[in-house]
Protein backbone atom coordinates (compact mmCIF):
# COMPACT_ATOMS: atom_id res chain seq x y z
CA UNK A 1 0.00 0.00 0.00
CA UNK A 2 1.53 3.19 -1.00
CA UNK A 3 2.42 5.91 1.38
CA UNK A 4 0.02 9.09 1.46
CA UNK A 5 2.30 12.20 1.19
CA UNK A 6 1.74 14.21 4.15
CA UNK A 7 3.21 17.54 2.94
CA UNK A 8 -0.34 19.47 2.23
CA UNK A 9 -0.50 20.63 -1.77
CA UNK A 10 0.50 24.30 -1.72
CA UNK A 11 -1.95 25.16 -4.08
CA UNK A 12 -4.88 23.93 -2.29
CA UNK A 13 -3.16 25.96 0.51
CA UNK A 14 -3.15 29.30 -1.84
CA UNK A 15 -6.97 28.46 -2.93
CA UNK A 16 -7.55 28.03 1.10
CA UNK A 17 -6.21 30.99 2.24
CA UNK A 18 -8.00 33.04 -0.61
CA UNK A 19 -11.46 31.38 0.61
CA UNK A 20 -10.45 32.67 4.15
CA UNK A 21 -9.56 36.08 2.68
CA UNK A 22 -12.85 36.56 1.11
CA UNK A 23 -14.93 35.70 4.29
CA UNK A 24 -12.18 38.43 5.82
CA UNK A 25 -11.13 35.88 8.29
CA UNK A 26 -7.68 37.45 9.29
CA UNK A 27 -7.31 34.38 11.53
CA UNK A 28 -7.04 32.39 9.06
CA UNK A 29 -5.36 34.17 6.73
CA UNK A 30 -2.66 34.61 9.59
CA UNK A 31 -2.68 30.87 9.98
CA UNK A 32 -1.13 30.41 6.76
CA UNK A 33 2.43 32.24 7.40
CA UNK A 34 4.95 30.72 9.27
CA UNK A 35 5.82 33.32 12.43
CA UNK A 36 8.94 34.74 10.39
CA UNK A 37 7.28 35.34 7.17
CA UNK A 38 7.80 38.37 4.61
CA UNK A 39 5.41 40.19 3.16
CA UNK A 40 6.59 42.60 0.35
CA UNK A 41 4.36 44.44 -1.73
CA UNK A 42 6.70 45.69 -4.79
CA UNK A 43 3.74 47.86 -5.93
CA UNK A 44 3.50 49.74 -2.61
CA UNK A 45 7.31 49.61 -2.17
CA UNK A 46 6.89 47.60 1.65
CA UNK A 47 7.71 45.36 3.27
CA UNK A 48 6.50 43.51 6.21
CA UNK A 49 8.56 40.96 8.53
CA UNK A 50 6.88 38.96 11.10
CA UNK A 51 3.36 37.89 11.65
CA UNK A 52 1.98 40.85 13.95
CA UNK A 53 3.51 43.59 11.02
CA UNK A 54 1.86 41.01 8.46
CA UNK A 55 -1.66 41.06 10.28
CA UNK A 56 -1.77 44.88 10.81
CA UNK A 57 -1.01 45.15 7.24
CA UNK A 58 -3.81 42.84 5.92
CA UNK A 59 -6.25 44.26 8.82
CA UNK A 60 -5.36 47.73 7.51
CA UNK A 61 -6.10 46.75 3.98
CA UNK A 62 -9.37 44.82 4.48
CA UNK A 63 -10.69 48.15 6.71
CA UNK A 64 -10.31 50.23 3.50
CA UNK A 65 -13.06 48.51 1.65
CA UNK A 66 -16.91 48.03 1.94
CA UNK A 67 -17.01 45.19 -0.22
CA UNK A 68 -13.46 43.14 -1.46
CA UNK A 69 -12.92 40.06 -3.55
CA UNK A 70 -10.44 38.27 -4.23
CA UNK A 71 -9.81 36.37 -7.56
CA UNK A 72 -7.35 33.42 -8.32
CA UNK A 73 -7.26 33.89 -12.16
CA UNK A 74 -4.35 31.35 -12.28
CA UNK A 75 -2.55 29.78 -10.07
CA UNK A 76 0.98 27.13 -10.50
CA UNK A 77 2.91 25.12 -8.14
CA UNK A 78 6.28 25.26 -9.85
CA UNK A 79 8.46 23.15 -7.57
CA UNK A 80 10.14 22.95 -4.77
CA UNK A 81 7.65 25.30 -2.58
CA UNK A 82 6.66 27.69 -4.93
CA UNK A 83 3.70 29.16 -6.21
CA UNK A 84 2.82 31.81 -8.60
CA UNK A 85 -0.59 33.17 -8.34
CA UNK A 86 -2.37 35.37 -10.80
CA UNK A 87 -4.34 37.75 -8.51
CA UNK A 88 -7.31 40.40 -9.55
CA UNK A 89 -8.25 42.25 -6.53
CA UNK A 90 -11.53 43.72 -6.97
CA UNK A 91 -13.80 46.04 -4.25
CA UNK A 92 -15.21 49.15 -2.88
CA UNK A 93 -13.32 51.33 -0.87
CA UNK A 94 -15.44 52.72 2.20
CA UNK A 95 -17.35 55.80 1.54
CA UNK A 96 -16.96 55.76 -1.93
CA UNK A 97 -19.60 55.18 -4.40
CA UNK A 98 -17.10 53.52 -7.21
CA UNK A 99 -15.49 50.25 -7.94
CA UNK A 100 -11.48 49.68 -8.30
CA UNK A 101 -9.78 46.83 -9.26
CA UNK A 102 -6.02 45.43 -9.09
CA UNK A 103 -4.04 42.42 -10.76
CA UNK A 104 -1.11 41.93 -10.12
CA UNK A 105 1.15 38.49 -9.78
CA UNK A 106 1.93 36.85 -6.38
CA UNK A 107 4.90 34.59 -5.33
CA UNK A 108 4.75 32.55 -2.46
CA UNK A 109 7.36 30.42 -0.82
CA UNK A 110 6.05 27.86 1.20
CA UNK A 111 8.17 25.64 3.87
CA UNK A 112 6.54 23.20 5.76
CA UNK A 113 3.11 24.11 4.77
CA UNK A 114 3.40 28.01 6.10
CA UNK A 115 3.90 30.67 3.81
CA UNK A 116 8.05 31.57 4.52
CA UNK A 117 7.69 34.93 1.96
CA UNK A 118 4.92 36.33 -0.32
CA UNK A 119 5.99 38.69 -2.53
CA UNK A 120 2.97 40.81 -4.59
CA UNK A 121 4.30 42.64 -8.13
CA UNK A 122 3.56 42.86 -11.77
CA UNK A 123 2.62 39.83 -13.40
CA UNK A 124 5.36 39.59 -15.49
CA UNK A 125 7.86 40.45 -13.25
CA UNK A 126 6.08 38.12 -10.80
CA UNK A 127 6.49 35.16 -13.54
CA UNK A 128 9.88 35.67 -14.09
CA UNK A 129 11.04 35.83 -10.51
CA UNK A 130 8.74 32.60 -9.69
CA UNK A 131 10.35 30.73 -12.13
CA UNK A 132 13.92 31.98 -11.04
CA UNK A 133 12.96 30.98 -7.69
CA UNK A 134 11.64 27.49 -8.25
CA UNK A 135 15.13 26.66 -10.03
CA UNK A 136 17.29 28.02 -7.51
CA UNK A 137 15.68 26.24 -4.59
CA UNK A 138 15.96 22.90 -6.78
CA UNK A 139 19.78 23.71 -6.76
CA UNK A 140 19.84 24.68 -3.28
CA UNK A 141 21.50 27.96 -4.10
CA UNK A 142 18.92 29.75 -1.98
CA UNK A 143 16.64 29.48 1.19
CA UNK A 144 13.67 31.92 -0.21
CA UNK A 145 14.82 35.54 -2.26
CA UNK A 146 13.22 35.88 -5.21
CA UNK A 147 15.47 39.08 -5.68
Amino acid sequence: MPEESTTPDPVELVRRQFEAGNRRDIDAVMGTFAVDAVFEGRGLGDIFEGQAAIRAFVAGWFGVYEDLEFKLEEVHDLGNGVVLAVVLQEGRPAGIAGHVQQREGWVYVWVGGLIARLTASDIDEARAAAERLAQERATGSTKWSSS
